[in-house]
């Protein structure tokens, strides 16, 4: 290679450097979300989930009521799916639109979309499939809607079409994939990889990103030499090797915000903490477990900045958990983490339109009243 050769080359490298952290200064991503399920000693059911995003999603809590009229989208804009929804459901929407990300409806059927970048390939479309057709983001809020339990999921999705819908909000095709879980612990992680539907039944309960749920199956049985109990003492001639306190067990537990460390990390504390009697703790244990997954503003980031200058980073807008047994929807926020709750069983479910709760306000520390003496 000649020096003007390499000079060429070396400013096309800058130039698609620059490019490439231009895209990933304006594209949304949200690589870092976390899905645990845990089941409770009386098999109640909980499924909780963070959502790491680089944009704010202006999210609220949405009820969508029984006989709500919905749409579905197409890539060449006519008129997909039409359905009408035979259950209420209650979650978070994004951007104030009516669809659900994470949520549960009164059967006790939760759904949660997770991002799925580089993997995510919808399927083949054509304007005879137009009145099966749905938008990747359409597709949890039609399951809420239209199913009580996986076995209905799994019988009916393979009649939809997933086409790459252009999320309008965002510009782009929205890459995710899809957990579903009903009131009898019964989950499967739900994938479009190209062009191809492939659901697979997920007995760990855990879902994070990309690569695929099987993929991550298999990285499992990288980790197989760690457990909870402590590492005995090793002899070494005559030296004995203890362990420096506790977690000896976990030393080689990945504790990065990547996919699949995130995932081996989730197995672990999932399955080993202690079960709790109802669903009812549950709740609580289940965001205990996913403050191991946190992201705060700054720590998980691009090497670029937006227009306004802010440096472009992933972090936990907001955590939520769905009491399937209960029928309730649990969630707190970046800037409160106050746990609130909303009740599926206590709202109108035939309401007329659409009912919305802000999970906008900041935390306050409450002052602690007049001491007590100690005795």
């Amino acid at each position: 290679m000649t020096k003007t050769t390499r000079k060429t080359a070396s400013r096309g490298l800058r130039l698609l450097a620059g490019a490439l952290a231009a895209t990933l200064a304006a594209t949304p991503v949200a690589q870092a979300c976390t899905g645990i399920t845990l089941t409770a000693e009386d098999g109640t059911v909980v499924r909780a989930r963070t959502m790491e995003f680089n944009v704010n999603l202006e999210s609220n809590v949405i009820l969508v009521p029984r006989g709500y009229a919905r749409t579905g989208s197409t890539p060449d804009g006519k008129t997909g799916m039409e359905w009408k929804a035979k259950y209420a459901s209650v979650g978070t929407n994004p951007m104030g639109l009516p669809l659900i990300v994470d949520g549960l409806n009164e059967k006790g059927l939760s759904v949660g979309l997770f991002y799925f970048d580089q993997s995510a390939g919808y399927q083949p479309y054509t304007a005879d499939d137009a009145p099966r057709t749905l938008a990747p983001q359409e597709l949890g809020s039609f399951m809420l809607d239209s199913f009580a339990t996986v076995d209905e999921v799994k019988a009916a999705i393979p009649d939809i079409l997933v086409a790459p819908v252009v999320f309008k909000q965002f510009n782009m095709v929205l890459p995710v994939h899809y957990v579903v879980t009903d009131t009898t612990g019964a989950s499967v992680v739900v994938e479009y990889v190209d062009g191809k539907l492939t659901i697979h039944d997920d007995g760990i309960g855990i879902i994070t990103n990309n690569p695929p749920f099987d993929w991550h199956m298999t990285n499992l049985q990288n980790y197989v030499n760690l457990g909870l109990e402590n590492a005995p003492p090793q002899k070494l001639g005559d030296v004995t090797i203890t362990g420096l306190g506790q977690g000896t067990g976990l030393l080689g537990m990945p504790g990065d915000f990547t996919s699949p460390s995130r995932f081996v990390r989730a197995a672990i504390f999932a399955h080993g903490v202690d079960p709790t009697a109802t669903s009812e703790h549950g709740i609580f244990q289940a965001f205990h477990i996913l403050n191991n997954f946190d992201i705060p503003k700054g720590v998980a980031r691009e090497d670029t900045k937006d227009k306004q200058g802010n440096i472009v980073s992933d972090y936990t807008q907001w955590t939520s958990a769905n009491d399937l047994a209960n029928r309730r929807f649990y969630f707190r926020t970046y800037e409160n983490s106050d746990i609130r709750v909303v009740d599926l069983t206590k709202q109108d479910l035939d309401a007329k339109e659409i009912q919305t709760w802000s999970m906008g306000g900041f935390e306050v520390a409450h002052e602690l009243g007049a001491p007590t003496p100690l005795k």
